[in-house]
């Protein structure tokens, strides 16, 4: 039987995803781009008949797998939950697709209104994962397995793992469509801002000392 912390902890991470899938959605809404993380699977989900979260459920499983690979047999046996944390990004993804289909910015500066919007969810919604401490979600856990294989910093990992995903969806796009689509400023201004809003997330979390409500 779960704990009363554990059960919060649980909580905590589903509510990230929920908010992860939200942001991603809002960020795509916009038309200036998707998310790095979110690029590979919004360009295939543009080019085949296959929904964004089904893609984005596909391309996460893949970064699990990859995860196991490298890590081999001391792979924590309780991070094989993270093939349901796949399965919930994917479906929160298509939900905030959903909930957000009535989002349709026509000027220009309520386009990069929405990315800001979509980029404070989507940091809000990794904040609460890293906060649940529970299980990892499958890109960040193989960013850092690559970064402890490699004996490199995790933030310089990260960044060449979404400078690759965006380099790959660009690479999707183009041989699909002979141009460039998904990728626009809102993806640079997504990625930049999403770590320093996290950040500020951190202060304010440890500021108030909220972590005491997540305690048994």
């Amino acid at each position: 039987m779960l704990s009363a912390g554990l059960a919060k902890r649980c909580l905590v991470l589903i509510l990230g995803l929920f908010f992860m899938g939200i942001g991603i959605s809002l960020v795509t809404r916009s038309t200036l781009g998707t998310s790095p993380i979110s690029s590979v699977p919004y360009v295939l989900s543009l080019a085949l008949p296959v929904t964004f979260g089904e893609f984005t459920f596909v391309i996460t499983l893949l970064f699990f797998i990859a995860e196991v690979l490298i890590i081999g047999r001391t792979f924590p046996k309780i991070q094989y939950f993270q093939i349901i944390v796949a399965l919930l990004l994917g479906t929160f993804v298509d939900v905030g697709m959903f909930l957000s289909a009535g989002v349709n910015p026509g000027i220009y500066p309520e386009q990069i209104a929405i990315v800001l919007l979509g980029s404070v969810v989507l940091a809000l919604g990794i904040f609460l994962q890293i906060t649940a401490n529970v299980i990892l979600n499958p890109g960040e856990g193989l960013v850092r397995a690559i970064a402890e294989k490699t004996h490199r910093r995790f933030g310089i990992v990260k960044v060449m793992f979404d400078s690759t995903l965006v380099a790959s969806a660009a690479v999707i796009s183009f041989a699909a469509f002979g141009t460039i689509e998904g990728l626009r400023e809102g993806t640079v201004i997504s990625a930049i801002l999403v770590g320093y809003i996290i950040l500020g997330f951190a202060l304010w979390y440890t500021r108030y000392d909220l972590g005491k409500y997540l305690d048994d």
